[in-house]
C-alpha cells in the first residue's frame, strides 16, 4: 500500500537539511580530520642523503649497503572473479542467470594501486542490451548487503522486523520481488565495506575513500569502470541508493552525467539522507514538521488504523495549524494548548510528556518514552521495532538499536557463506556489514556534506529532462523521516517538478523487508525502467 504524490509547482526554493539522527545509529563517529603524516623535509645534509643512526645505536661498519626503504605491506591480493550460473522464476517466468562476485581496481595518480573495491552482479544470460542498475547502502559505512538480500537483489533473507534474532539461521531463499526480471543488478560495496578495502594508510585513505566528494568520484569510476570491463556502456543505466546511498545517488548521477560523460536514465532513492540540517530548532518549525508525521504513523499503526487516507490528514495538520503554532511560539497560549492537545491525540503519548516537550517531540526522547512502561527500547528505524531495553534508568538510550543489533549478523553469514560457497569466490578476509573504522575516518568537517545532495539533484534534473528519480519512504522512520523528502519537492522549481515523485509504504527505514510491500515496490521499479 504506497502513498505517492507528483511534485507540485512550487516556485520558491527552499534547501532542506536532513537529520544528523540517522547517523549516529549507523555507526559514525564524528572526528577531525588527522593533518598529513607525511613530514617536512630537512635542510641537513644528514637528512637530505644518508638516515642518521637512531642515538645510542651501534655504527656500521664502512661498506655496509645501505637498508632498502620500508614501505606498507600490502595485503594478499584478493581472489579473481568468480562465477555461478543460477536460475529463480518470478511472476511465473523462469530466469537463468549469473551471480558474480569480482573486483574493480582503483589507481593513484602514479599507477599504484589504492584500492580494490568489491561487487556482486546478478545479470540474465545471453541478454547485454538489458538495463542496469548499480546499488548502494548508505552509513557512510554500510556494506550494499542490506539492499542486495532485503530488496531487490535475486535472494533474500528475513531481517529487520519484529521477531528477527541474531541467531536465526541465515538461510538465503529465492525473492519473489527481486528487480531481476526487468533490469540487470550490480550491487557495490564502497571502501572499507564487505570485502572492499584499501591499500593505502589512513590518511591517504581518508584523501581518496573516506569524504563526501572523493567518495562520489571513485564510485562514479568503479561504475564506469564496470560499463567498460563488461562492455555495458549502451545500457540504460539506474542508480539505487539507500539513507546515506540517498545523498550518493543525485551527486553519483550529476557527476556521471558532467565529469564522466555517462548517461542515467533513473534514479531510486530509499529512504534517503539528502540534506544534513534543517535549522534552527529553536526558531524554526521545520525540524519538528519533519519527525511528527513519522511519529503519528508508527501510533496508527500499533493500533491498527495506519491508512494513506489516515496520513493525508496527518501531512495536512503539520503543514497547517501544527507549523503556524510553532511559529505564533508559547505566548499565544490558544493556539499553543490547543496544538499540545492534538499532538498527544496523534502520538498517544502521556499529556504532560507533550506538554513539556512543547509539541516539539526530539526523536531519541521519543524513543526512551514509548515503550518505557514494557522496559523496551524502539528502532529508530522502526519505534515498533523493539528490544528489551539493557539500561532503562539511564536518562540516555545506552544499548545498540535494536534493528541493527539484530540483523547484523543475519546479512553477513548470508554474504560470507553467499560469495565462499555458493559463488564459490574463496576469501578469508573479514566482511564489514557496518564498518565503525570507515565512521571513525570520515570527513564531516568539510562544506561538501553541510551543502548536501538537493543541489545536485536539481542540477541532474536540469541537465536531462528524461532523466525520472523516484524517492520511497517508509511512513515509520525516524532516520530519515519522509516528510523531508515531501518539503523538498515541495520546493521544487516547477521545470522539474514533474521529473520526480516520492512514495511512501508501511514501514520503517528497511520496509522493502516487509513482503507485504514487496509487489509495490517491483511495480513501481518495473513501471520506472520500462517508462525510462
Amino acid at each position: 500500500m504506497t502513498f505517492s504524490r507528483v511534485a507540485p509547482a512550487i516556485l520558491l526554493a527552499l534547501t532542506l537539511p536532513a537529520l544528523p539522527t540517522a547517523t549516529a545509529q549507523r555507526g559514525q563517529r564524528g572526528n577531525q580530520q588527522n593533518p598529513s603524516s607525511t613530514p617536512a623535509a630537512s635542510s641537513t645534509p644528514a637528512a637530505s642523503s644518508e638516515t642518521a643512526p637512531a642515538p645510542g645505536a651501534p655504527t656500521p661498519p664502512p661498506g655496509t649497503p645501505k637498508p632498502p626503504e620500508r614501505t606498507q605491506a600490502l595485503p594478499n591480493p584478493l581472489p579473481p572473479d568468480k562465477s555461478v550460473e543460477q536460475t529463480i522464476t518470478v511472476n511465473g517466468k523462469t530466469l537463468h542467470y549469473t551471480a558474480t562476485v569480482g573486483t574493480i581496481a582503483m589507481e593513484g595518480k602514479d599507477g599504484k594501486p589504492t584500492a580494490e573495491v568489491v561487487y556482486t552482479a546478478y545479470t540474465l544470460d545471453g541478454a547485454h542490451d538489458r538495463p542496469v542498475m548499480f546499488a548502494f547502502n548508505g552509513g557512510p559505512g554500510a556494506a550494499s548487503g542490506f539492499l542486495n538480500f532485503g530488496a531487490v537483489g535475486p535472494k533474500h533473507v528475513s531481517f529487520g522486523n519484529a521477531g528477527d534474532s541474531p541467531s536465526d539461521l541465515a538461510t538465503l531463499s529465492d525473492n519473489p520481488g527481486t528487480w531481476l526480471d526487468f533490469t540487470d543488478l550490480v550491487f557495490i560495496d564502497p571502501v572499507g565495506t564487505g570485502f572492499s578495502r584499501s591499500l593505502v594508510d589512513d590518511d591517504q585513505a581518508k584523501k581518496l575513500f573516506y569524504a563526501p566528494t572523493p567518495d562520489i568520484e571513485y564510485l562514479s569510476l568503479t561504475i564506469y569502470k564496470w560499463l567498460v570491463k563488461n562492455q555495458r556502456m549502451m545500457s540504460k543505466k539506474y542508480v539505487m541508493g539507500e539513507s546515506y546511498g540517498g545523498y550518493r545517488g543525485p551527486r553519483i548521477t550529476h557527476y556521471l552525467q558532467t565529469q564522466l560523460g555517462v548517461g542515467v536514465n533513473g534514479v531510486f532513492l530509499v529512504s534517503p539522507y539528502l540534506n544534513p540540517d534543517f535549522g534552527d530548532r529553536n526558531l524554526s518549525p521545520v525540524p519538528w514538521m519533519i519527525t511528527l508525521p513519522s511519529i503519528t504513523a508508527s501510533n496508527l499503526e500499533r493500533h491498527g488504523k495506519l491508512t494513506p487516507e489516515a496520513m493525508h490528514d496527518v501531512i495536512a495538520y503539520d503543514e497547517g495549524d501544527y507549523a503556524t503554532a510553532i511559529i505564533a511560539g508559547p505566548q499565544n497560549s490558544t493556539l499553543t494548548n490547543a496544538m499540545i492537545s492534538k499532538v498527544t491525540d496523534m502520538t498517544g503519548l502521556d499529556q504532560q510528556f507533550v506538554k513539556y516537550s512543547g509539541g516539539r517531540l526530539e526523536t531519541g526522547a521519543y524513543l526512551r518514552e514509548v515503550h518505557r512502561e514494557e522496559g523496551k527500547i524502539g528502532s529508530v528505524y522502526d519505534s515498533n521495532v523493539t528490544n528489551p531495553d539493557p539500561f532503562p534508568y539511564s536518562p540516555e538510550q545506552e544499548g545498540s538499536d535494536p534493528i541493527l543489533e539484530s540483523g547484523m549478523a543475519t546479512i553477513t553469514m548470508a554474504m560470507v557463506n553467499f560469495d565462499t560457497v555458493t559463488v564459490g569466490w574463496k576469501v578469508d578476509a573479514r566482511y564489514n556489514l557496518l564498518s565503525y573504522d570507515v565512521g571513525r575516518l570520515w570527513d564531516r568537517q568539510g562544506p561538501d556534506l553541510r551543502r548536501g545532495a538537493v543541489t545536485d539533484l536539481r542540477e541532474a534534473l536540469a541537465a536531462d529532462p528524461k532523466l525520472h528519480v523516484v524517492i520511497m519512504h517508509g511512513w515509520n522512520d525516524l532516520s530519515c523521516p519522509f516528510m523531508g523528502s515531501v518539503l523538498t519537492q515541495n520546493q521544487l522549481p516547477s521545470t522539474i517538478a514533474p521529473q520526480l515523485s516520492v512514495h511512501e509504504f508501511p514501514g520503517g527505514h528497511m520496509f522493502y523487508t516487509r513482503a507485504a510491500n514487496s509487489a509495490e515496490l517491483h511495480s513501481l521499479g518495473e513501471q520506472t525502467v520500462n517508462s525510462h
